[in-house]
C-alpha cells in the first residue's frame, strides 16, 4: 500500500476540479487516509459521492470532520470486519487441512468461530448447553435440567462398607447436636495455616533444605527405635555389611520399578545417590520420597545390595488428661467429599439430598471436604456459567448453613485443589467468607488442607488431596500382600506426612516451606479421612481408623458419604489403647 501525500491528493483534486479551502484541508485528508487505510483516489471517490448528496458542499476542515463521521468511520469498521473474516476463513482452511491428516475423533473439537455478521446458526445454538444455569440459594436452579442419571439412581441409603460393632447402632446425634462440642485445629491458631500466603517464590535450595531435614528427622527416629549406632555413607566402598539412611528416588523421569531404585543420602551421609539391588529382600514396599534405612553390601561404592529393610515407625497417639464422664454419649460425625453436583448439571441435587440426610440423622459434626465448585465440571470447563465462582461457592455455604439450622450441628469446611475459586496450592489455606453472619461464626469452622482436628478429645486427620491415587501410581511392592490401600496409608503414618510423595503429582503445586510447617502429622490421628476416586473403605491401619468416604457424586451418578460414632475412651486395665472410633459406615446418597 503506497503512502498518501499532499501532492498526490492535490493531483486528484485537480483532476476532479474540486476547490479546497487551504493546505490544512490536505493535511486533514492525509490523516484520514492513514487512519482508514484509504488511497488518495478512494477518498476522492467517497468525497464526490458525499458532496453530491449534500448539494455540492465546499471542501473545508469542518465539512471533512462531518465526512469522517458519516462515511470514513463506518468504512473502517467494514474493512476491519472483512479483515477478520479473511483471518477466520484462513484458520478454518488450515484446520480442515490438518483434520484431513488426522484420525477422526468422536466429535469435533473445533471451537465455533463467530462474528456479528456471522452468528451461530439455530442448529448450532440448539446443540450447545444453555449458559443460564445458575445455582439458586433456595431452590438450586429450578430452570436447569436435573441430571437424569442421578435422579434414577438405585440403592439410596444402602450401606456399602462397615467397621466395628454396627448391629443395633442408632445413627443419631446427641439430644442437642453441636451443643458443647468443641472443634479445633490441634496445632493451635498461632501454629495453623489460617490465611492465604504468597507462593511461586520457591528456590530449589529451600526445597533441598526441607527434604534434608525430613531425612534427618525420620532417620533419628529410626536410629533410636532400632538402636542403630551410626549410618554409613551410601557410596563408600566397604567389604562388610553397612547400614545406610536415605530417600528413595527413581533413576529417570519414568515410573519407579525394582531396577530403577536409587537411594539418595542426606548431606551428613555424603549427599550422593547409589543404585539399590532389591533381589535379596523377601518383602518391601517403596515409593519415591520415602525415607528408609537399609542394611547391605556395597563393595564397589557403585551399587548397594540390600539385605535388610527397616520400616519407619508412626508417632504416638493423642493422650488427654481430661476425665471421661461415665454417661457421656458418643458423637455422630458425618463425612462427605465433593463434587456436590453431577457432571452434567449444576443443580446440586446431591447436596440437597445430603442436607436432608443431616436433618434426618442430626449428626453432631459434619466434615465437608471440597471441591464445592469443581474445576473439572463440564459446564465450568466450557465456561457455561453466568455467575462468578465465588458467588456459587457462597450460595453453597449459605444453603448448607441455612438448611441445617434446625439441627444446630458444627460444620467443618475443607478446601480442595479442584475448587476453582480458591488457591490451588498445597498446603491449601482455608476458605474465607466475605461477611460471615453470627450463626456462621458460631457453627462454621474453616480449616486448611491438610489439617488435624481435635473434636472432644478425639483427633481426626483430614486431607482432600487424592493421595491414594497419586501414591498408588508410584508405589512398588513385593511379598507384602495385595492390600495396596493399607500399604499406602501405613506409609503416610510411618512417614508422618499427609503427602510423603516426592516429586509430587503434576496436579499438586507444592510449597515446600509451608509444607514443612503445615503438611506434617503432629501425631498419629485416631481417625484419618482420605477421600479418593478409588473405591470407598474403612480400615484399621496400625491402630488408626482410615476412612475413604468416596465422593458424593461420581460423574453423572450418585456416590457415597461416611458416618462415624466416636467417643473418647480411657486406657484399658492392661494399658492397651482402645480406638475411639466405635463404629463406621459408608452409605450411598
Amino acid at each position: 500500500m503506497s503512502l498518501v501525500t499532499t501532492e498526490s491528493l492535490k493531483t486528484e483534486l485537480e483532476i476532479f476540479d474540486i476547490p479546497y479551502q487551504d493546505d490544512s484541508v490536505l493535511d486533514k485528508m492525509v490523516e484520514q487516509c492513514i487512519c482508514n487505510r484509504l488511497q488518495a483516489q478512494e477518498i476522492l471517490h467517497e468525497w464526490v459521492a458525499y458532496s453530491a448528496t449534500k448539494q455540492g458542499v465546499k471542501l473545508t476542515t469542518d465539512t471533512l470532520e462531518q465526512f469522517e463521521h458519516e462515511v470514513t468511520g463506518p468504512q473502517i469498521l467494514i474493512c476491519i470486519t472483512n479483515y477478520l473474516l479473511n483471518i477466520i476463513k484462513a484458520e478454518e482452511e488450515e484446520e480442515d487441512l490438518l483434520d484431513s491428516y488426522s484420525t477422526p475423533a468422536k466429535g469435533s473439537q473445533k471451537r465455533p468461530l463467530t462474528t456479528p455478521e456471522r452468528p451461530h446458526s439455530k442448529r448450532t445454538a440448539a446443540l450447545m448447553a444453555s449458559p443460564s444455569i445458575l445455582l439458586s440459594p433456595a431452590s438450586f436452579s429450578p430452570n436447569a435440567t436435573p441430571s437424569q442419571k442421578y435422579s434414577q439412581r438405585g440403592g439410596k441409603g444402602e450401606v456399602v462398607a462397615t467397621f466395628g460393632a454396627v448391629q443395633g447402632t442408632r445413627w443419631v446425634g446427641r439430644k442437642d447436636p453441636g451443643a458443647g462440642v468443641q472443634v479445633e485445629i490441634l496445632e493451635g491458631p498461632e501454629d495453623s495455616l489460617n490465611s492465604s500466603y504468597k507462593y511461586m517464590f520457591q528456590r530449589l535450595r529451600d526445597v533441598r533444605n526441607v527434604l534434608t531435614e525430613k531425612i534427618e528427622e525420620l532417620g533419628e527416629g529410626l536410629r533410636t527405635h532400632f538402636s542403630i549406632e551410626e549410618f554409613s555413607p551410601v557410596s563408600l566402598p566397604a567389604q562388610d555389611s553397612i547400614t545406610v539412611l536415605g530417600q528413595i528416588c527413581c533413576d529417570s523421569n519414568g515410573k519407579l520399578n525394582a531396577q530403577s531404585v536409587l537411594l539418595e543420602a542426606g548431606p551428613e551421609q555424603g549427599g550422593q545417590q547409589v543404585p539399590v539391588d532389591l533381589s535379596e529382600l523377601k518383602e518391601y514396599s517403596l515409593f519415591p520420597g520415602q525415607v528408609v534405612v537399609m542394611e547391605g553390601m556395597n563393595t564397589t561404592g557403585r551399587k548397594l545390595v540390600a539385605s535388610k529393610f527397616y520400616e519407619a515407625v508412626p508417632l504416638p497417639f493423642y493422650s488427654s488428661d481430661m476425665k471421661m464422664e461415665t454417661d457421656e454419649e458418643p458423637l455422630n460425625v458425618l463425612v462427605a467429599c465433593g463434587p456436590y453436583a453431577p457432571s452434567d448439571s449444576l443443580t446440586f441435587d446431591p447436596l440437597v439430598d445430603l442436607i436432608n440426610v443431616i436433618v434426618r440423622d442430626r449428626p453432631d459434626v459434619c466434615l465437608l471436604l471440597g471441591p464445592f465448585v469443581d474445576s473439572k465440571h463440564e459446564q465450568i470447563e466450557k465456561a457455561q456459567v453466568t455467575e462468578t465462582f465465588e458467588n456459587i461457592f457462597t450460595r453453597c455455604i449459605e444453603s448448607i448453613v441455612d438448611g441445617t439450622r434446625s439441627v444446630g450441628c458444627q460444620l467443618v469446611f475443607v478446601p480442595s485443589q479442584r475448587d476453582i475459586h480458591h488457591h490451588f496450592i498445597y498446603p491449601q489455606p482455608p476458605f474465607s467468607l466475605p461477611h460471615p453472619s453470627k450463626e456462621q461464626t458460631q457453627r462454621v469452622t474453616l480449616v486448611p488442607d491438610p489439617c488435624t482436628l481435635l473434636i472432644d478429645g478425639v483427633t481426626i486427620g483430614l486431607t482432600s488431596t487424592d493421595i491414594l491415587i497419586h501414591m498408588g501410581a508410584e508405589e512398588i511392592s513385593c511379598g507384602t500382600g495385595s492390600d495396596k490401600f493399607s500399604r499406602i496409608l501405613k506409609h503416610m503414618l510411618t512417614q508422618r506426612s499427609y503427602y510423603p510423595l516426592y516429586p509430587p503429582a503434576d496436579e499438586v503445586n507444592m510449597d515446600y516451606e509451608k509444607f514443612q510447617s503445615f503438611g506434617q502429622m503432629p501425631l498419629t490421628p485416631d481417625i484419618l479421612v482420605v477421600p479418593s476416586e478409588m473405591r470407598y473403605f474403612v480400615k484399621d491401619v496400625v491402630g488408626c481408623v482410615c476412612v475413604n468416604p468416596g465422593r458424593l457424586t461420581k460423574g453423572q451418578v450418585g456416590g457415597t458419604y461416611g458416618r462415624l460414632l466416636i467417643q473418647r475412651s480411657p486406657q484399658s486395665e492392661d494399658g492397651k489403647r482402645v480406638s475411639p472410633c466405635l463404629t463406621a459406615q459408608v452409605v450411598k446418597i
